[in-house]
């Protein structure tokens, strides 16, 4: 007799059948998707916490505390990150018989040379509150983690000094109008970074708040993308970390255009055969600054000067004189997405004229490195005569270089802040520093062409790239 087949399986098959048709349907529609809009995440649905918050605040840390009854773990996840420490991990480098750290909280750059010293403005683009002098035990408790900074409406919310909110904001106005990070959000701090609108770096300003698709094609026009949108966050660790405050990055700590723009190649194979050493921002960022002028020179030796007049583009008596440039093209280096060198404080001199605050490590030898564009930012910044190293003043507060001008009073006042002896003299000397270039990008259309490189009025210094001349005369990378 014939074994009856039980029906009950039949039943269990077509459960599976309803769960994994839809599933092997989509995978490999996703995964094999040309479409780089496929691969943005989506994003939980806001709530809005107009009837959520409650109560009145008197203080940044009562708003805090208010959000940490549902976020429990927001704020120590915060404080995991450089968001929050402004400090890397610590490196062993080769220069150094200890390993150190890198950051914003204690190294030197040649912007504002740094932020020991001038804790009062700085800290209003730290996501903290409190960080008068002397107070560095109280951060690290997770009520002094300003959620605001992040998610309040800008229009509600602003920082004031040391961190801590400006003074006349509605606290509980700003609380109920949290959200996920906006442009607005980041670019309070991002596109204002190093003093003002479009100071540091050459690709972010303010004119990327509501840009066009002109000034960039994923910000601007319908896209609309948001700042989140590529830097992906998990546990508040925000994809994207800035080669010129760090020594080596993890490459999955890092956005790349190949987060959504996966397996894509151009219809052009001439165009493809330079993908393994030429970066996508090379040829589809051609210029930078394309709306608001960004600094390119920042000279320190000026500052203090009498009987001249302030003007945010050429000269300020608490900064010196500046040159700034816009719409123009980058500067082009081999970058394998780390630094070959970055100045620790109190390393010395350059031997060759020039110091480099970072040095992108990457040659044409190097298989893992593209050509990659970036913004070049030199300074002419104080430097000790008798140690020959970099000195980072004080330049706020109480007998700081903003209230008297008296230089070598600055570098007196740092010596016990910063832990570097002074030796009573000082001149100025020349700086380089090095920003990469990723957003402002354009479309194919705009794009940079063959003879933009190749020829003889061609954008390259194919010589200081490492070639013998002009790779295409020749068949290519050694």
């Amino acid at each position: 007799m014939k074994k009856r087949f039980p029906f009950w399986t039949l039943g269990l098959l077509g459960i599976l059948l309803l769960i994994l048709v839809p599933v092997l349907y989509y995978l490999p529609r996703t995964q094999a998707s040309n479409d780089p809009a496929a691969y943005i995440p989506t994003k939980p649905v806001h709530v809005d916490h107009k009837d959520i918050i409650k109560g009145e605040f008197k203080t940044g840390q009562d708003v805090t505390r208010a959000c940490l009854e549902c976020h429990k773990d927001a704020a120590t996840d915060l404080m995991k990150t450089t968001h929050w420490t402004w400090e890397s991990k610590s490196f062993n480098v080769p220069w150094r018989d200890e390993d150190v750290t890198i950051g914003k909280i204690n190294q030197i750059n040649n912007f504002c040379i740094g932020s020991q010293g001038n804790e009062n403005k700085c800290m209003s683009c730290h996501a903290g509150y409190g960080w008068e002098e002397g107070k560095a035990a109280e951060q690290v408790n997770p009520e002094n983690v300003d959620c605001l900074a992040c998610h309040a409406d800008t229009g509600l919310y602003g920082k004031g000094t040391f961190g801590n909110p400006a003074e006349g904001i509605d606290l509980k106005a700003a609380a109920q109008s949290v959200r996920t990070p906006t442009r607005e959000n980041c670019g309070k701090c991002h596109f204002d970074g190093g003093g003002g609108n479009g100071v540091k770096h050459g690709d972010l300003d303010e004119s990327m708040y509501f840009p066009d698709k002109n000034i960039d094609v994923h910000m601007g026009g319908e896209k609309n993308m948001q700042c989140v949108d590529c830097h992906v966050t998990t546990d508040h660790q925000i994809l994207g970390r800035m080669v010129a405050d760090n020594y080596t990055i993890d490459p999955k700590e890092q956005v790349s255009c190949e987060q959504c723009h996966v397996n894509q190649k151009h219809e052009d194979e001439r165009i493809n055969t330079h993908l393994s050493a030429v970066a996508c921002q090379t040829c589809h960022i051609p210029a930078m600054a394309l709306e608001d002028p960004t600094k390119v020179l920042w000279d320190w030796s000026q500052a203090g000067q009498e009987g001249r007049t302030d003007d945010h583009f050429t000269y300020l008596k608490i900064k010196g004189e500046f040159t700034y440039e816009q719409n123009f093209k980058p500067t082009y280096l081999w970058f394998n997405g780390n630094n070959e060198y970055r100045y620790i404080l109190g390393d010395p001199l350059g031997k060759d004229g020039i110091t480099y605050i970072n040095k992108p490590a990457g040659s044409i030898a190097d298989k893992t490195a593209k050509i990659f564009p970036f913004k070049l930012h030199v300074a002419k910044q104080p430097y000790d005569v008798k140690n020959n190293y970099l000195l980072q003043p004080i330049t706020s507060g109480t007998d700081g270089f903003w209230t008297n001008f008296d230089w070598d009073n600055s570098f007196k006042l740092a010596q016990e802040r910063m832990g570097l002896p002074y030796s009573g003299e000082y001149d100025f000397t020349e700086t380089y520093m090095y920003w990469p270039t990723t957003h402002m990008v354009q479309s194919a259309d705009k794009a940079l062409q063959c003879d933009s490189c190749h020829g003889e009025n061609g954008r390259l210094d194919w010589e200081a790239l490492g070639y013998t001349g002009d790779p295409i005369e020749w068949g290519g990378r050694k």
